[in-house]
């Protein structure tokens, strides 16, 4: 094995062993604690839809919750999620991105319509535990016109639960996420290539053409 094998090698196994240390410390972080920290700074959703729509609005989904939308809609995987626009090429001009987001329309997310969200029952932990998320273990949060709004105990608790279960399983698809990934030679952008995305499941190689909306006769 070359020098460079060995140095990324071990690159991995460091940074496998930062998210494991991370998991276990996410574990012990307590929901009453979260809970507090959450009514302290106060949100009342609002209902204005800001986190719906716009060029900014990009919903990162893990492959379970796109299978449980498709079971939902009864629409296929790539009529539901799509790879993001950032990655990189190899030599063989194939193009390789991480993870999935919600498929967007006109620049906002497909399942928004008439002021409602057409999958509000099965929506993904981003978006039930939006504008908080935990970096690391620090409770931050999005711009949102609802932060500061009264919240009460039992629905700060529960959405310390849920900001809870999405970081934990943030940081497990991440860990499944590196254990598959396969490194390559990066190269310069093509056309004649395939689209690569790696998630927690590996490598989902996906053709071009799949990847356009009919509809919009755009790709990603």
């Amino acid at each position: 094995m070359t020098n460079s094998g060995l140095r990324l090698m071990t690159e991995k196994e460091k940074r496998l062993d930062e998210l494991f240390q991370e998991l276990e410390r996410t574990k012990k972080i307590s929901i009453i604690d979260l809970a507090n920290k959450i009514r302290q700074i106060g949100f009342h959703c609002l209902r204005c839809s800001d986190c719906c729509i716009g060029n900014d609005n990009s919903v990162v989904v893990f492959p379970s919750e796109i299978s449980r939308v498709m079971h939902f809609t009864g629409e296929s995987w790539l009529e539901t999620a799509e790879p993001p626009g950032d990655g990189e090429w190899d030599l063989d001009g194939n193009f390789h991105t991480l993870e999935w987001r919600l498929k967007k329309k006109n620049c906002s997310c497909k399942y928004f319509t008439k002021d409602r969200c057409m999958i509000y029952e099965v929506r993904p932990l981003l978006c039930r535990t939006y504008p908080f998320y935990l970096d690391r273990n620090i409770l931050s949060f999005s711009e949102c016109r609802g932060l500061g709004g009264e919240i009460g105990i039992k629905e700060s608790e529960s959405l310390a639960m849920l900001l809870l279960e999405r970081t934990i399983k943030e940081i497990e698809e991440s860990i499944a996420l590196i254990k598959n990934f396969i490194n390559f030679e990066r190269g310069p952008p093509s056309s004649k290539g395939i689209c690569i995305v790696h998630d927690s499941r590996g490598e989902n190689k996906i053709a071009w053409n799949f990847l356009i909306d009919p509809k919009n006769d755009e790709d990603i």
